[in-house]
């Protein structure tokens, strides 16, 4: 006979004497602060022990207890689970006289405490065993035979009639009544409000449900109905192993799903739990001392993460803020709160594709959030690799790519370079303004970006008519280092030929140390007239000299923005600037863009 077969005859025995005894016990395993999280823990205990009982404590308490026992078989079980680690170490006996209304099972009868319970368990198994008078005699020894078990029959389980059921369901709490509709909603049966009147729509769906559920479908759930209902509804944290965790560094206590996460040490005003195996969740808890200012730079600095996507709603007041952040690969929701010079809250990281669970993870999270005191502040000794790449020891968002753009006109439209703009996601300009791309020109391999706010530039084109000279002095206008620099840099070279390589005239060639980052930026000349926008070199197969650079002539460009509805100004004007009143105006021309994927 194995263990839990042993152990569920012993809580029959048990359970029959205490019937006789006048001294009940219960083993009281938990106590929790709200009926929501005592209903979730008094389910879990429900799938794995016999007997769990819950019972209001008064003053916003709730107990999850196993019994009734007889005070010394209730120690002898408290023993046998501590040894086997089915419940908590501090779980002790109590006589239960401190036990109010019973909360659990969902609409149980609830009996007085401290009178002798009736249990309904089945008796105890049998065991036949033959007398040895009884046994063949032999001249050998005698050898005893194995007594025959036999095994106790299955309870037969009755639900209750409609009437039963009325009955049971009338003992219902508020908050009890409030959860059915919530689980009925959850699962799909239920669009009203959670106001706990079992109306016309609430009755509804509890048939609807009893029907798919192959039950009868008479609109008034019994007992057993209730209960499968709320596992169901509970059945989404299987395996994620909740527990409340308190946090007295950061001074935060809260519920996480402990089953997928592990504790990775503090960044502030980050405590970091990062994943331990599926799924792969993220929780960082935030705490750190601040102002109105303090919490509006955080709300910057945390859009700046790879763990907040681009696209979703996000919300800064003066007291708090939320940010949902969306793609293909993870949601995350962060809430943030400011109260008494303490900045506080989470943001959750969950894979994409998995909602239910993870709208169901979230409001538990949010439901549980406590402030307790303590604070994280930057005179934590913390060995936190720290670079452009990283925020408190969290990875920064950076773009697919960045290259450089030509402010077109007064509205804020800039000209570029198409080339792998088609991929992004989004593109942003100045690493604020959202743009669309508005048109590509696949000769000449131009594209115009125009932002989605209307944008004032710092300056517009110019275009230079006159055709240059060779062996003139040029200055070329990019985002050298893709906008780590938080500027454009302006590089000088000269104008080498009127024509590629190739022989082709409507580009020319340059001599200039430019970089990947300043594609697509502008060409001036010592005027400060526009004379071409650069363009990557196209003889990958041959290794050019460092210097050589090719531009798109100003007649491409003022021909590509002419068919864009985009008037140029334009020049015949030949002079000469200042080298830093030059590097000021090819400054003001150059736009960043960005590719996010």
């Amino acid at each position: 006979m194995n263990r839990y077969l042993s152990l569920m005859t012993s809580i029959s025995v048990f359970a029959a004497t205490a019937a006789i005894s006048q001294e009940v016990a219960y083993i009281q395993i938990e106590a929790q602060p709200t009926l929501n999280e005592a209903q979730f823990r008094a389910q879990a205990y429900a799938g794995a022990l016999p007997q769990v009982n819950g019972f209001s404590l008064g003053s916003g308490w709730y107990a999850i207890t196993l019994g009734p026992f007889d005070p010394q078989q209730a120690e002898t079980l408290r023993r046998e689970y501590l040894r086997t680690g089915q419940i908590p170490r501090d779980a002790y006996i109590t006589d239960g006289r401190e036990y109010q209304d019973q909360y659990w099972p969902v609409g149980a009868n609830t009996q007085p405490i401290g009178e002798p319970p009736v249990t309904g368990e089945p008796p105890a198994p049998t065991v036949e065993v033959t007398p040895l008078d009884d046994l063949p005699q032999t001249d050998d020894a005698p050898v005893a035979l194995e007594p025959e078990v036999v095994e106790a029959p299955e309870p037969v389980i009755i639900d209750e009639t409609p009437y039963q059921a009325r009955q049971s369901e009338a003992l219902l709490t508020a908050e009890e009544r409030n959860m059915l509709q919530v689980a009925l909603k959850w699962a799909g049966f239920y669009e009203g409000r959670i106001d706990g009147a079992f109306g016309r729509g609430t009755r509804g769906s509890m048939a609807n449900w009893q029907a798919a559920n192959d039950f009868e479908p008479t609109g008034i759930l019994t007992t057993l109905q209730r209960a499968e209902l709320l596992a169901q509804y509970n059945a989404v944290f299987d395996g994620l192993g909740f527990e409340t965790v308190r946090d007295d560094k950061a001074g935060i206590q809260i519920d996480l799903p402990m089953g997928a996460l592990r504790f990775d040490g503090y960044s502030p005003p980050f405590a970091r739990y990062l994943p331990s195996g599926e799924p792969a969740v993220q929780v960082h808890l935030i705490s750190e001392p601040g102002d109105a200012a303090t919490l509006g730079g955080l709300y910057e600095i945390m859009q700046t993460l790879q763990i907040i996507p681009l696209d979703g709603p996000r919300t800064l007041r003066r007291n708090g803020f939320t940010i949902e952040g969306i793609n293909n690969d993870i949601v995350s929701y962060t809430e943030v709160s400011l109260e008494g010079g303490e900045i506080k809250g989470f943001t959750l990281v969950w894979p994409a594709g998995d909602e239910g669970r993870r709208t169901r993870v979230l409001e538990r999270i949010q439901a549980s959030f406590t402030r307790i005191p303590g604070i994280l502040s930057g005179a934590l000794n913390l060995d936190v690799a720290q670079s452009l790449d990283l925020v408190a020891g969290l990875e920064v968002r950076r773009p697919e790519f960045a290259r450089s753009g030509m402010w077109a006109d007064g509205s804020g439209q800039v000209v570029t370079l198409a080339d792998g703009l088609d991929t992004c996601a989004s593109i942003m300009l100045e690493s604020e303004h959202e743009a669309t791309l508005a048109a590509v020109d696949a000769a000449s391999g131009l594209a115009l970006l125009r932002p989605m706010e209307s944008l004032v530039p710092p300056a517009k084109a110019l275009l230079q008519k006159s055709s240059p000279r060779l062996q003139t002095e040029i200055a070329v206008a990019g985002y050298s280092f893709g906008g780590q620099l938080g500027a454009p840099s302006v590089t000088f070279g000269t104008i080498e030929n009127m024509e590629d390589l190739s022989g082709d005239t409507t580009r020319m060639r340059l001599s200039a140390h430019t970089t990947e980052g300043d594609i697509g930026g502008p060409v001036l000349d010592m005027s400060g007239a526009v004379i071409g926008l650069l363009v990557p070199q196209s003889y990958s197969s041959r290794a050019l000299p460092q210097d050589v650079r090719f531009a798109i002539k100003e007649a491409g460009l003022e021909a590509f923005l002419a068919a864009q509805g985009v008037t140029s100004e334009v020049t015949t004007d030949v002079g000469r600037m200042e080298a830093e009143d030059l590097r000021l105006a090819a400054s003001d021309l150059t736009a960043l863009v960005e590719c996010w994927k």
